[in-house]
């Protein structure tokens, strides 16, 4: 386990899919290996962004397997465990800590619109996670768990939760939350993180997030931003966010995870950009847009396999 703080940029895999929507394990270590090209300080795997609702418990354990022997300790890797059984929880954290996980990602438990925890199972739920897995956990503030969780209660976790150590916030006004979670949980907020594409990523740092959880479409851009407002280059940082953001929003408000895919094919990392049903391909024209967005920027995703 690290001593070091994990900060930087922490993007998220994409899950590639042969064009009959079975999963193309090639093409996921040829992501992996893009990724890493990309100059990313860790990853993250089998998160939301990769269509994590989409895939069968089997199919999560190869590719937990397959991912961490892959990147095979180059960089960290990131685990996301999510679902609303504590006991699968539990399951899926030992078995990524035992294949050398760096980390586990977890949403508060929910299933649906109406069955929440609550606040004792909530806490409880990542505590018995932490204890299974023996390895940090970042915990996942996003508006799809439908929960709130407050800055009081992420707190009182962190303090009663030792390897609740990160803190991934994406929720409305997450610079806000960001700040009166530094400022409340002091020391026991070791991660700071924000997430939704880095959409917000200046106002997040300003509010002194350490890291940043984005896709992998423009991980080096990104992590250009961050390095330079970390050594106190703000206006450069701020040039280079405004350069990115224009496909940052589109990512975010247009495409969603098919963004990657799109981005990946057309730099031969994948062979298809296919994204798993009831989820549609992105429109002709909403795929050209993106396409006309990305290529000023000369990201590697776009040239990798070329």
């Amino acid at each position: 386990m690290s001593t070091t703080p994990y900060t930087g940029v922490w993007p998220v895999a994409p899950t590639p899919f042969n064009d009959d929507g079975s999963l193309d394990l090639e093409g996921m270590k040829r992501v992996l290996d893009c990724m890493i090209d990309q100059g990313v300080d860790g990853i993250c795997i089998l998160a939301n962004f990769s269509e994590q609702f989409l895939l069968s418990d089997e199919e999560r354990a190869i590719l937990t397997k397959l991912c961490l022997e892959h990147v095979d300790g180059r960089i960290p890797v990131i685990v996301t465990a999510s679902h609303f059984s504590t006991q699968i929880v539990e399951a899926r954290c030992r078995e990524a800590s035992q294949m050398g996980a760096a980390m586990i990602m977890l949403m508060p438990p929910y299933h649906g619109t109406g069955l929440r925890a609550d606040e004792e199972g909530v806490i409880e739920h990542f505590s018995r996670a932490a204890s299974a897995g023996g390895i940090p956990i970042m915990l996942q503030d996003a508006p799809l768990s439908g929960v709130s969780l407050s800055v009081p209660m992420m707190v009182r976790m962190a303090k009663e939760i030792p390897l609740l150590q990160y803190f991934k916030i994406e929720m409305p006004q997450t610079a806000d939350k960001l700040r009166g979670l530094i400022e409340a949980g002091g020391d026991t907020i070791i991660g700071p993180f924000d997430g939704e594409e880095s959409i917000t990523l200046i106002a997040d740092l300003n509010a002194g997030a350490t890291g940043s959880m984005c896709s992998a479409t423009l991980p080096e851009k990104i992590r250009e931003v961050l390095v330079a407002h970390r050594e106190g280059r703000k206006l450069e940082a701020i040039a280079g966010y405004e350069k990115a953001l224009p496909l940052i929003n589109f990512e975010n408000r247009q495409c969603g995870w098919r963004s990657c895919k799109v981005i990946m094919k057309e730099g031969g990392v994948i062979k298809s950009e296919t994204v798993r049903h009831p989820i549609r391909d992105l429109h002709p024209a909403t795929r050209t847009e993106l396409l006309e967005l990305a290529q000023p920027l000369e990201l590697v995703a776009m040239r990798w396999g070329k």
